[in-house]
């Protein structure tokens, strides 16, 4: 990495990335000819080397208003580089350098990285070619509004489930923090400033440099930032859930002019949200990872003025004449004329003795992605057969000395997608052990070891394990909807015109299915619930795919669905 000597550290900076040193210096002098007086430029001449510095450029407070980086580059290519630096700058504009052979590549660019602008090799004139986007590019900078993000500080164990549960909540919800374990001088030293110890965590200080101790996830948001309460008290569309399908419903309700709320109890993205990648979804041949996913989303969502709340648990349903009520947890109560429900599914616990007592302290359901980086030259074991196992077995592989999925069925065929188990057969450090279950788990205040039972032999084995990944089957979170919505035997929504005939099916008298029966003279709009004018997509409704992209479908689809409701009253 190469800088002027002696040039101011508050102007905005330039960097550009190149692995031939002869084009390095090539742009960088281009750039400092127009540039240098009132912005700083730097170079480097790998990925690794440029990320490096951007680490070290936000410790020091400066800002990064564009970002220029070659695409053929050993390491980190040019598209790898920009999505990794979004981490650290994501205000930074972003342009991919090409020959003119790359330009697919430019068009993979826009998809996985928004680049702002590619530039075609060469580029000269630059008066011509690289200024003139140079200019807008700085100008559009200049315009956007870049509060300075201010981190908050987080002190807790390793091994504390609520200090995992807290990391996890701040995470998924895209709250910047630091991790301070209890037991380091740092750790003790915050401890000490905001008059606790480490028998009372976790604590947060805020950047307010308020500390909370223990708080609860509603406590945590409301000082963070996130909204949690209505803005009003009757709206055209309530979404109950932020997955896929809520957030989908989100955007195409509020750009199509519904006031629209979205209810969500923990955070938006649901089990997509904390996948690693998502290889199958439509235009990203690339793939994309779960929360960046999720981010353009919510971003698209507040774009379109929906409202997003978070800490808002629905706790029952009401049909008050023409309108829908969703009752919350905490007491209150949101009206609407039509309601989504996209509450999609929890993971099903693990029954093995043990597991309840090291739930979070080295045993987690889902990715926990917050914990990856712990998982250095450890042994990790996957529980899991289906795609968001094999997801996280991948992305694991990464950080852990080895990943061993154990998987009940026979073989991988039977749950997961062919690319997946192409993926996972080329990764060596990921082994694959069918017919094999979790029996036990062992541990002195966190995960040590595991006992598993050959489900073929019977046969019990003990292996050491650091960490442990569950992803074994799925369960609707459908209990607050008893005596109103009709639901299958597995607590799956009941839908579309069909309704009367799977509830026979069924059987009538189950009490999971105790409802009014269908009131109107028509028949259901497909989507919609026993309930009319409330509707059921993604994971919760029974018979659903299960994925993103349907999920996404179905966001979409109810809204259209709920407009023709609405001419109805």
């Amino acid at each position: 990495m190469t800088r002027p000597s002696g040039e101011a550290e508050l102007r905005p900076v330039l960097v550009t990335v190149d692995d031939d040193p002869s084009v390095s210096r090539a742009v960088a002098r281009d750039l400092r000819r127009r540039y240098a007086e009132r912005n700083r430029i730097v170079r480097a001449e790998s990925g690794e080397e440029a990320l490096e510095a951007l680490r070290q450029m936000k410790l020091r407070g400066e800002q990064v208003a564009i970002l220029l980086a070659d695409y053929r580059m050993p390491g980190l290519n040019g598209i790898e580089f920009l999505e990794r630096a979004m981490d650290v700058y994501p205000y930074a504009r972003r342009v991919l350098l090409t020959a003119y052979a790359d330009t697919s590549a430019a068009i993979d660019a826009i998809n996985i990285v928004d680049v702002d602008h590619y530039l075609l090799k060469p580029w000269d004139p630059p008066e011509e070619k690289l200024y003139p986007v140079i200019d807008d590019l700085l100008r559009a900078w200049q315009r956007d509004e870049r509060k300075p993000v201010r981190v908050a500080k987080l002190v807790g164990h390793r091994w504390s489930a609520p200090s995992t549960d807290l990391r996890d909540f701040l995470a998924r919800n895209q709250v910047p923090y630091h991790w301070y374990a209890a037991d380091t001088e740092e750790g003790k030293r915050l401890l000490d400033a905001a008059g606790t110890d480490d028998k009372h965590i976790p604590v947060l200080i805020t950047t307010d440099g308020e500390p909370m101790i223990a708080p609860s996830h509603a406590e945590v948001a409301a000082r963070v930032g996130l909204a949690t309460t209505p803005e009003r008290e009757f709206y055209d569309l309530v979404v109950v859930g932020g997955g896929p399908a809520g957030l989908g419903a989100a955007v195409y309700g509020a750009s199509e002019g519904l006031s629209t709320v979205l209810v969500e109890k923990y955070a938006t993205g649901g089990q997509a949200g904390q996948s690693s990648r998502i290889e199958n979804y439509l235009g990203f041949p690339d793939g994309v990872s779960g929360g960046q996913l999720t981010d353009r989303a919510r971003r698209q969502a507040v774009k379109f003025r929906a409202e997003l709340l978070t800490t808002s648990e629905a706790a029952g349903l009401e049909v008050n004449g023409p309108a829908r009520t969703i009752r919350l947890s905490d007491g209150r109560a949101i009206d609407a004329k039509a309601i989504i429900l996209a509450t999609g599914v929890s993971y099903r616990q693990l029954n093995a003795p043990g597991c309840t007592e090291m739930t979070g302290a080295g045993v987690y359901y889902g990715a926990a992605l917050s914990e990856a980086e712990e998982c250095k030259d450890q042994d990790v074991f996957v529980v899991g057969g289906a795609n968001s196992a094999g997801q996280a077995a991948v992305y694991l592989s990464k950080f852990a000395q080895s990943v061993t999925m154990l998987v009940r069925a026979h073989s991988l065929e039977e749950s997961m997608s062919y690319y997946l188990i192409q993926q996972i057969a080329g990764v060596p450090n990921i082994s694959v052990r069918s017919c094999t279950e979790v029996s036990e788990v062992y541990g002195d205040g966190h995960l040590e070891r595991l006992e598993l039972r050959d489900l073929s032999t019977g046969a019990t084995e003990i292996v050491d394990a650091g960490q442990l990944f569950i992803f074994i089957g799925a369960a609707p979170r459908t209990a607050w909807l008893d005596g109103v919505v009709a639901r299958d035997r597995h607590g799956f929504v009941l839908s579309g015109p069909d309704i009367a005939e799977q509830l026979s099916r069924d059987g009538q008298d189950d009490e999971k299915n105790d409802h009014g029966g269908w009131p109107l003279d028509r028949q259901p709009y497909h989507l919609e619930t026993s309930v009319p004018g409330v509707f059921a997509v993604g994971d919760v409704r029974a018979e659903s795919a299960k994925r993103v992209a349907s999920a996404v479908g179905e966001g979409a689809m109810a809204v259209m669905l709920v407009h023709r409701y609405l001419e109805t009253l």
